[in-house]
């Protein structure tokens, strides 16, 4: 019998293993990079509200509340808001918007001091109000920062960012636990 037989196969089953921890190392790799370019993304990853892309700028707009006052996007203080731009008139879903709006705040917990609704239009009769909501004289250039705000459907719903930058928006209708869901995940960015 051959004295290398041993040494062959022992040296053949350490190459085996080799190549089979190598083939799981690089093969975590491989197939993070095909998921990643095919375009999959965790569910936890995922926002509800559709991205703005651009997003609305909102920085350079003298924002002015309804009793004349102004209302300054300062970016340090780390607010972000809530902008609803009512059409002329409110219906029945738009008239419910502000206790939705003031149940998604109360939600957000700690957090809901950094939540600002801004309401630009008519106010509903009879609607909510919550010391964040803030009234806002309707202006055109305030709206024209807010992409396809004239919905057909009804009132859209927007998030804007600390800077000015309206980055999220709601179709009519939409659940507000999918704003809340999307407001949480971003105040937890510093």
């Amino acid at each position: 019998m051959n004295a290398d037989a041993p040494a062959n196969a022992q040296r053949n089953r350490n190459r085996a293993m080799l190549i089979a921890i190598a083939a799981l190392f690089f093969g975590g790799f491989v197939l993070a990079g095909a998921l990643r370019f095919s375009g999959w993304r965790p569910e936890g990853m995922k926002n509800h509200g559709e991205l703005l892309d651009p997003p609305g700028d909102l920085r350079g707009v003298a924002a002015r509340t309804a009793d004349g006052g102004a209302y300054p996007w300062n970016p340090t203080e780390r607010m972000w808001r809530i902008v609803v731009p009512v059409a002329k008139t409110c219906d029945a879903r738009c008239a419910q918007l502000p206790a939705d709006l003031e149940l998604v705040r109360e939600l957000l917990a700690q957090n809901a001091d950094r939540v600002h609704v801004l309401w630009i239009g008519p106010f509903p009769e009879g609607g909510r109000r919550s010391a964040a909501l803030r009234l806002m004289q309707d202006a055109p250039e305030l709206r024209a920062g807010l992409p396809r705000q004239d919905d057909p459907k009804g009132t859209p719903v927007y998030v804007v960012d600390p800077n000015g930058f309206a980055i999220l928006r709601y179709a009519p209708g939409s659940d507000p636990g999918h704003l809340r869901a999307d407001l949480a995940k971003l105040l937890k960015l510093k």
